[in-house]
């Protein structure tokens, strides 16, 4: 696998659950609502170079659109500064009007609906696209993540090595480092879809059997605990 389009494709079986939050979601559900958050940006003008701003909230609405992002080709900054320079910002309804976006720039919310019009509301837009997705077509030299500038193939190989050094299946893998840091992506995200484990996503989905946190952290639940700087992409 080259791209993180060619991990989504993979995420098939209705029995795997590989996201859990408020409740435990299923490869397959994750695949098809991942398809249908790139259709939905895909019609807020996101595309190949476009850029898509998250803010650094762990919840499953942001990995949907981390990944649904990555199927366009859009290069992905999580935790923007107040000014934004993206084509789409996305996050908690209620803090997205903080920030400032550039002509054209389009605000994608959760939780609460938008009092805007103009704003697009994630729970209504994203359920109501189709969930199949046309055959991505990214180059693998792609850049992925705008934080140093990690392309696709280098999010990929990074999160093969830590799938295969430190996860299996039966792992739950807890994400309590900022999602700004590559190596949270890598480790957090990327990895446990490759090596078939569970993206846990504090607090609400409760504790793993591994988390990825800073080495100097403050003690975890997990005994184990993969560091972002070990995971980082070259």
């Amino acid at each position: 696998m080259e791209t993180v389009a060619d991990v989504v494709a993979t995420l098939d079986d209705p029995a795997q659950p590989v996201l859990r939050h408020a409740r435990p979601m299923d490869a397959r559900t994750t695949r098809n609502r991942v398809y249908k958050t790139g259709n939905a940006l895909r019609h807020r003008g996101v595309r190949v170079d476009a850029g898509v701003a998250i803010l650094d909230a762990p919840t499953p609405e942001a990995v949907q659109t981390f990944l649904g992002a990555s199927l366009l080709g859009a290069t992905v900054a999580f935790g923007p500064e107040p000014v934004v320079d993206a084509r789409v910002l996305a996050g908690p309804t209620a803090d997205l009007g903080a920030y400032d976006l550039p002509a054209g720039g389009q605000r994608v919310g959760w939780g609460e609906p938008p009092a805007d019009p103009s704003w697009m509301y994630f729970e209504r837009d994203v359920w109501s696209e189709n969930p199949a997705f046309p055959e991505p077509e990214i180059d693998a030299g792609t850049t992925l993540l705008a934080a140093g500038g990690a392309t696709h193939r280098e999010v990929v190989a990074a999160a093969e090595r830590v799938a295969s050094e430190r996860y299996d299946s039966h792992d739950a893998v807890a994400v309590r480092a900022p999602l700004s840091d590559p190596g949270t992506v890598v480790a957090g995200v990327v990895a446990p879809l490759l090596a078939g484990a569970t993206v846990v996503l504090p607090p609400e989905g409760g504790e793993g059997t591994v988390a990825v946190a800073a080495a100097d952290a403050d003690a975890v639940p997990e005994a184990d605990v993969v560091s972002p700087g070990s995971a980082a992409p070259n």
